[in-house]
This record gives structure tokens, sequence and C-alpha cells, in this order.
């Protein structure tokens, strides 16, 4: 039987962000990832933006953690090398039906405290992006890119420069509450007991499946694991664009938006495919429906341009046809297991909330 004092599942942004805080907070850190590498999964497969915090409804932790995180996240990128930019975004109603939703978005943004977002005519934004076809914008100038991989590599320095210790290819298999903490069967080569004090759920897509196999709680207090998929495309040649191009948002996710890496390539998507199992495998078929969603706010968008890039899974709580849910933390207050967070539905704003997310699972455990 191993003891260490806390152990953090996942090694994703999530994860590497709470073992950081945690070990920079004096407690001893193990960090267990299921695969060869930190980052494999939801952190290595999305659009890497920056988000300012429009879209989430006021007060809920996604609206307050991506507010206070994208803050947190552009200091910490000042003081250390990590490839970041803010490129600014264009948010664009394509038609005058849409322009009651993009006030609502700017006014949505101002409660959330959203800062120096600008209300653009039509001409004002075409301006900018001579390339675009809109009926008016919303002009946020604090979204921006970031090199993610970069980022998790320099959070993991930190944690390690602290303590904290991770182990790859160690999938936890299970767990139980044992006397003041946890007792977890750990898999992989070398199969052992770990008891923990506190424990850290950061699993994402694994998250809901493993804390129904921790034994002595509520199981009906646990949401229901759904998986979208988002399949993304890259554009041939150079793109005309310097500024992140949104449509207005739809069910379950952004649109088909337009994103530039750091190197200034295009890409497309996120769309929504509701699955049964995580799949990262991208469908072709799907760019089909790119070609006229994209082309609402880019008529020039050339025959046979979208390339197959690849695929995300967000970790959804809700169902296609329910209302979207926000960041769920599960506390002691919430289970009555003292030194155990969850963290579920952890989907985007969850790269740009990393640091204000891990401040809240330390505040959480008594750390703050």
């Amino acid at each position: 039987m191993e003891r260490v004092d806390c152990v953090v599942i996942g090694a994703g942004v999530v994860g590497l962000a709470c073992a950081r805080g945690l070990a920079e907070a004096g407690r001893e850190v193990l960090i267990l990832e299921a695969t060869e590498r930190f980052g494999s999964g939801i952190s290595s497969r999305s659009s890497e933006v920056i988000h300012a915090g429009l879209y989430y409804p006021t007060n809920s932790w996604r609206a307050r953690l991506c507010v206070a995180g994208r803050q947190a996240l552009y200091a910490y990128c000042a003081e250390r090398p990590i490839p970041h930019r803010r490129t600014g975004k264009l948010l664009v109603a394509t038609d005058a039906g849409q322009l009651p939703q993009l006030d609502a978005i700017a006014s949505r943004a101002a409660a959330n405290g959203v800062t120096g977002l600008r209300r653009l005519q039509a001409n004002e934004a075409i301006e900018l992006e001579p390339e675009l076809r809109c009926v008016g914008a919303l002009l946020s100038p604090d979204t921006g890119i970031i090199d993610s991989q970069a980022l998790m590599l320099s959070l993991l320095g930190d944690a390690e420069a602290a303590g904290a210790t991770l182990a790859f290819n160690s999938p936890v298999l299970r767990g139980e509450r044992v006397g003041d903490g946890f007792l977890l069967e750990v898999g992989g080569d070398a199969e052992l007991k770990l008891q923990a004090r506190s424990v850290v759920n950061a699993a994402g897509l694994g998250a809901v499946p493993l804390a129904r196999r921790f034994g002595g709680l509520a199981a009906e207090r646990l949401p229901k694991a759904r998986f979208a998929k988002g399949n993304y495309f890259t554009l041939q040649g150079k793109a005309p664009f310097r500024h992140l191009i949104y449509p207005i948002p739809e069910a379950a996710g952004l649109g088909v938006h337009l994103t530039l890496d750091l190197g200034g390539q295009a890409r497309f998507g996120p769309d929504v495919e509701w699955i049964d199992a995580p799949d990262y495998g991208v469908t072709p078929t799907r760019a089909e429906s790119f070609y006229p969603a994209v082309r609402r706010y880019w008529p020039g968008l050339p025959d046979g341009a979208l390339q197959p890039a690849y695929a995300g899974v967000r970790p959804k709580i809700h169902g296609p046809e329910e209302a979207a849910a926000d960041f769920m933390l599960l506390g002691p207050r919430d289970h009555g297991a003292p030194g155990l967070v969850e963290l579920f539905g952890i989907e985007s704003p969850g790269l740009t909330s990393c640091l204000a997310l891990a401040d809240a699972v330390l505040a959480t455990l008594g750390q703050h």
C-alpha cells in the first residue's frame, strides 16, 4: 500500500493547472495519467482560443471562470515564453434577423465583466476584414490564441519544480472512501493501490465514468456523460483574415468558426456531431455542411479548399435537446466526502479557465 497526500487524476490542461496550484500550496502531489503523454485528449484537440467570456450565463461558473481565467492566463503567458497572441475576434451577424442576438450577447458580455467590446456596423467590420460578409458585428479585442502544448509543458514544469510527480500509463480503475481519505486502484504495467488524503478528478471525458466507480458516493448526484464530436478542417492556401471570425452561436456549440494558429494557418470548426462514445476520427463528409456555413460570412471560400484536420470530443453533461449545462464542480459539501473534488462537463472555455478552475479547486479543498 502506497500513501500519498494528494492525487490529481488526469494530466490535461485543467489537471496540470490543479496539480501546479496544489504543489505550490505545499501539498505532496501525484498526477495519474491514463495514457502515455500529457494533454492527449480534450486539451490537444481544441481551437486553442483564449476566450473573452461573451456567451455564458451571468454568474455561471463558465462566465466567472472564463473572465478570471483569461486575465490570469494572459498574465501567466507574459511572464513565460509561451507563444500566444491577442488576435481579436469578430462575432458576426449575417442577416438582419440575427442583430438582436448580437445585441443580447453584447449585453450579457457586459454583465459578465467583459470590457473593450465594440459594436460595429457592417461597413466598419468589412473595413477591418474586406473578405467578410455581414450586416453587423461585435469586436472582441481580448480574444486570442495560444500554443496549448507549450502552456501544458509550462504548467507541468511549475508543478514538478514544486515537488509534484507525474505517472503515465496509470489509469485509475476505481476508488472508495477509507477513513479520512481514499483508496485508489491504479492499473497499467504495475498495478498498485494508493491511499490518498485528497483526490481531484480531472479526468475529462472519463470523469463521470470514473466517479461512478467510486464506492460510497451517491450516484444520483452524478450527471450522465454525453459526447459531442467536433470536426476541424484546415484551409488550403493563405487565409485572407487577421481576426478570428465567429458566427452567431448555435445549439451545443459556437458555430463553424474560423480560427488561426500561431503560424497563420486557418482552420474551421468545430461542428457538433453527437456520438455514443469518444472517437477522434475526422468524419470527411462533414465538410459538405461546412461550405454553406462558412460562406454565410466568407462567400469567397473556394470549392475543395477544406481538408480534414483533426477532431475533438466535448465532455457534455447534457443531451442534444437539453439546455447547455454549466461546469460542474462537486466538492465535500455536495457528496459528503472530505478531500474529494470532481470536475464534470469541462469543455470550452476550459482551456481559458484552467488557472481559475485550479483556484476554485484549491478553495474547495480549503487551500485558499
